[in-house]
């Protein structure tokens, strides 16, 4: 499910910047990323299964690989995981509690950005 009107689409921001702002709130990106994309996760493990926050970005300019890009925040998305084949964006249904909390999550990575005149 991808998350509509977050306010952090199409965002331009330094990646040095963006990833200390995710890790505040427990995104991070070990290992989700390429020479001009990244993804940070964030994973729930609830009632209903296991389920990751992601936030895509592709770098506008710079390169990921020497933490000197700038990168564009893509629409973020929620999905859940299967074993042994991965995560699931489309045709699940996912917990309302789970929504509400990744809607905040999402919200106060927007205004903590924000802070940084972003």
């Amino acid at each position: 499910m991808y998350f509509e009107n977050t306010q952090l689409e199409n965002v331009k921001v330094d990646q040095e910047v963006l990833t200390t702002v995710m890790g505040k709130f427990g995104l991070e990106c070990h290992g989700a990323w390429d020479y001009d994309r990244m993804a940070f996760d964030r994973c729930y493990d609830v009632r209903e299964g296991r389920f990751y926050l992601r936030v895509f970005c592709n770098a506008v300019s710079g390169d990921v690989g020497a933490h000197n890009a700038t990168l564009n925040i893509n629409k973020p998305a929620i999905g859940k995981y299967y074993y042994p084949h991965g995560v699931e964006y489309t045709d699940e249904v996912f917990p309302g509690h789970l929504v509400k909390e990744c809607e905040k999550v999402l919200a106060d990575v927007r205004k903590e950005l924000t802070a940084y005149g972003i």
